[in-house]
This record gives structure tokens, sequence and C-alpha cells, in this order.
């Protein structure tokens, strides 16, 4: 029942929305189709604020109409050439006759939109691997957070007087007095002058710029109105106090570098190495020779090459000094093995740093009791310079001359000859007061030195060489393929060179034998020919014979 009833209802619909189409078709039109959506309010004109006010113009038309009525009475007066064609001139601000347009506003720019085109043209962008020029944006103003209102002026065609050129500036149209003049170039009028019989516009809106009497003149008044705003200037007063701060030359030196300028680290770390390596070389230059050119040095002092002092006959002059000497020499020793140690021992192994050794404590001791003194530089020099000077009187009275290498490398070999080092008790002793036993254990401890030299100098010539073959791998690689090539070059030339000779050696043969056989053809060919002639007269004979033979028969 109840589906019935709805299709019931829904067939009532049809046939009324029928009727009301056929009776009112606009209505229903409208009403089906939904056009009321469309129909919208219309926004609001905006319009900029007008630069003139309605009473203005109302005045501005009184004075307008006034004019015209006086200056159209006086016109029916029928009087000519008086004073009133002078004064009531048409001061019309447009002709009838000529149609002025009046300026077109500046067109405004939809700030939304171009950011919006903005975006768009980033989120749309290519790849910056295809290269090319940049996405083209339009400008967008930054000058502040809120964007900037911009105000349309109407222009104002009404207040314009012809001939104007604003010299001024654009401050204002009234020339103002007491400023410095300065030079503004003359722009084109707005427009064409109609008319100035009242000689409203200004002397310098009539003026010809292009008279250069004119411009003289103008530049001598500039000049003029330029000297007398200067003479208005208060007078200098040329009292001035300098006072410098304290320390000021030594704050100039320590700041003679750009404070604003940073120094690269890297230029910082080589000038601190640069300092290093100065202050090393200045202490190295302080120690004694043998450290300075890293000569072996011994590991143990040994202390009993001092003399007694109290021994009968008591030392001479010459002893105590010789006796000074050594023990300033084993003062020395303890100071270097205590703070310079030597870095390779006979045994091979290396030494780690200041307090190498196992006597560190007896080298302490012996310093307590016997300071190392440090001399200055010049009482260095001055005992240089004595010892230069005695071993010149040494050199004099000895004879002695100058000792080559050859010389000095033979008196070395047989002193060192004389010389036995004994492992067992750590020290040297003269090779004719040692055993045998001492002999073979010196000769065994010296072969193991050399095994150990022998071996690191292997082991630095595998690594040198290794390193070696890694650099120059490329170029004897090369240097083979070329020595391959020059000797299979070599092969070849002397390939060549020995059918060179083999050739020439034919060609003297040939022309040996040439003439030769050049004999034996020529006899050959001569023989040839006499046998021919011979042959042929034996064929003329046998034809005559045949002819005579066949007349006969």
């Amino acid at each position: 029942n109840d589906s019935e009833r709805e299709g019931r209802e829904r067939k009532k619909d049809k046939q009324h929305m029928k009727r009301k189409k056929e009776s009112d078709l606009p209505s229903a039109i409208l009403q089906t189709s939904g056009v009321s959506e469309f129909t919208k309010k219309r926004s609001k004109l905006v319009l900029p604020a007008p630069q003139i006010s309605d009473t203005e113009l109302e005045e501005v038309v009184k004075v307008g109409q006034a004019s015209e009525i006086a200056r159209q009475t006086a016109e029916e007066s029928g009087i000519t050439n008086s004073a009133s064609s002078t004064l009531l001139s048409e001061y019309n601000v447009t002709n009838n006759s000529i149609a002025l347009r009046t300026p077109k506003t500046p067109a405004a720019q939809d700030r939304i939109l171009q950011e919006a085109q903005n975006l768009m043209a980033l989120t749309n962008v290519d790849t910056p691997l295809k290269g090319g020029l940049n996405t083209p944006l339009h400008e967008s103003d930054f000058s502040g957070v809120t964007p900037q209102k911009q105000v349309v002026q109407t222009p104002n065609t009404v207040l314009s007087t012809p001939f104007r050129t604003p010299s001024q500036g654009p401050e204002g149209l009234t020339p103002r007095g007491g400023l410095t003049p300065k030079p503004v170039v003359g722009t084109t009028p707005g427009r064409t002058p109609l008319r100035d019989k009242l000689n409203i516009n200004p002397e310098e809106g009539m003026a010809d710029y292009s008279d250069p009497s004119y411009a003289k003149q103008m530049e001598r008044e500039s000049r003029e109105h330029l000297r007398l705003g200067l003479m208005a200037l208060p007078a200098p007063k040329n009292d001035f106090e300098i006072v410098l701060p304290e320390n000021a030359e030594k704050e100039l030196e320590e700041h003679e570098v750009d404070e604003t300028f940073v120094e690269d680290t890297a230029d910082i770390d080589a000038r601190k190495q640069a300092l290093r390596e100065a202050e090393r070389a200045k202490e190295l230059k302080r120690m004694h020779k043998a450290v300075q050119k890293n000569l072996p040095r011994p590991s143990e002092v040994n202390e009993t090459i001092l003399r007694p002092l109290n021994v009968e006959p008591p030392l001479t002059d010459l002893q105590k000094s010789e006796e000074l000497i050594k023990k300033e020499m084993i003062t020395m020793l303890h100071f270097d093995l205590l703070h310079h140690p030597f870095g390779e021992q006979p045994s091979g192994k290396k030494g780690k740093g200041p307090g190498f050794g196992s006597n560190n404590a007896e080298h302490m001791a012996y310093l307590e009791q016997n300071p190392y003194e440090k001399f200055s530089k010049e009482d260095l020099k001055k005992a240089q310079d004595l010892l230069a000077q005695e071993m010149e009187v040494v050199k004099q009275g000895m004879g002695h001359g100058e000792l080559s290498s050859e010389a000095y490398n033979q008196v070395w070999e047989e002193c060192y000859s004389q010389v036995l080092y004994l492992p067992g008790q750590s020290r040297y002793t003269r090779a004719n007061l040692a055993s045998k036993k001492d002999r073979i254990e010196s000769l065994e401890k010296r072969l193991e030195i050399n095994r150990g030299h022998m071996t690191t100098e292997a082991k630095r010539a595998a690594k040198m060489e290794k390193k070696l073959k890694i650099l120059l791998g490329g170029y004897q690689s090369r240097a083979m393929g070329l020595i391959k090539q020059l000797n299979d070059l070599w092969d070849q030339i002397e390939q060549a060179h020995l059918e060179l000779r083999t050739f020439e050696e034919l060609k003297k043969h040939e022309d040996a034998a040439i003439p030769r056989r050049l004999e034996c053809l020529k006899e050959d060919v001569q023989r040839q020919q006499e046998r021919e002639k011979e042959l042929q007269q034996r064929f003329a004979d046998f034809m005559l014979d045949k002819e005579t033979f066949q007349a006969k028969y």
C-alpha cells in the first residue's frame, strides 16, 4: 500500500510540473536550472580618493563661468583693442577643436597573483642538471612585513598649468627661496601651451633652453646663489684637541694586522711549526757536537780514568789540566746520557727519550755532586778560538801538514785494530792484553752487531725497493718495452746489413761475369747467324734444283 501511495504521489508531481512548464515556462526554467545560484551581488566599486572635491570643482566652474560671461560682454560691446580684451583672455583648459585625452593611470599589480605564479614556477622547475637559465620570477617587495599600499591618483587636468616645466624638484610647484639651488634637467612639458597672454607661467617655462646666452646666465645665477649660501654658513673654528690613549704606540705595534682579518688555521700551524723548528735549531746549537752530529756515544761512563788527587809525587800542572779536562768530559757524558741518550744502542734497541738506560739515578747523583755548567756563546767562541790557535801552534811546531782522508783512514784502522771491546766487562782494552777467550767473545759480539746492521739495512733496502718498484714500476715496464723494441730494431738492422753485404758481393760477381757471358752469347748468336745463312743457301739451291727438275720433266 505504501509503495502504491508513493507511486501515485510521484505521478501527481510529474503531472503538476508538466502543467507548470506549459503555463509558466520562464519561471520553471529558472527553478529547474538553478539560475539563482549564479545571481550574485556585484562587489563594491573601489575608486582612488579624488584629488579635487566637489566644492572645489563648483568654485572652479563658477570662476570660469564668470570670466566667460565678462569676456562675452566685452566682445558684445563692440570695442576692439581695449583693456578688457587683454585682461579677459580666453583661458579655458580645453579647446573645443582639440580633443585631449585623460592620461592613463598606472596599472595596479596583484602581489598575491605574482607570488602564486612564482610559487608555481618554482614547483614546476626542471632539474638543475640540464643547465640553462634560471626560472624567471616576478620581483617581490621585501621592504616590510606588510605589503605596500599603492594609492592610485587621478591625473589632474584642471590645475595643470600649460607650459610648466618643474625646475625646483618634485617637492612642490611654488618655488621656495632661501635654498641652495640644485641643477635639474628640464623635462618635456605635459602638453603644448595654448595661450599665455597674462604671463601666468614663469619665465623659465617660456625661456628658450637652446639659447647659449640663457644657459650662461642661469649658470652665473646658480653660482651666485651658491656663493651667497656659502657666505651664510658660520665661520669654522680651527680648534682641535687630540688625546692619545695610554700605551698607544704599543697597541699600534700589536694591532698592525687588521683585526677583521681572520688568519687561516693552516697558516697559524705553519707559523707555529716554523717557530718550533727555529727554537729546536737554537737548542741544537747549544748541545754538544756529538749530539748535534748524532755520533755514537757510550752507554756507560768509565770514571776510573781519573787519577787520584793525593799521590806521590804530586801531579804537575799539565797533568792537573789533563785531569780537569777528563772531569769535564765525564760530566758532559753523564749530562748527555741523562738528557740526550743515543737513539740506537749496539744491541739494536732504540731509546725511549730522556732517562734512557738503567743508570739514570747514577747520572743524576753524579750531576748533583758535580753540577753541569752551561756556558754562553761568547765563552764558547773564545774557547774555540783558543783551540784553533793552539792547533796552529802544534802544526807549526810538529811540522804537520793537511791530513788527507786516505792517511786519516789508515791511522784510524791502525789505532782501532789495537783496541778490543770486551762485552762481558762492557769496556774497551788493548788487543795485546786480552786473552784468547776475550778475543773470541769480542769477535762474536762484533759478528752479532754486524748481522743486526745487515738485517736492518736489508729491511730498509727491501722497503726502499718496494717503494721504488711502486713508484717506478710503470717506467720500468715502459723501459723494458722500449728495450725490446730496440733489440728487435737492432736485429732487423743486422739482418738488413747482412743482406746488403750479400747483395753487394753478388753484384761484384755479377759485374765480373756479365762481360764474359755477353761474349759467349755474342759468339752463339754469330754462329747461329752463319748457320742460318748456310741453311738458307742450301734451301735456295734445293729450290733451284726442284724447279730445274720440274722443267725437264
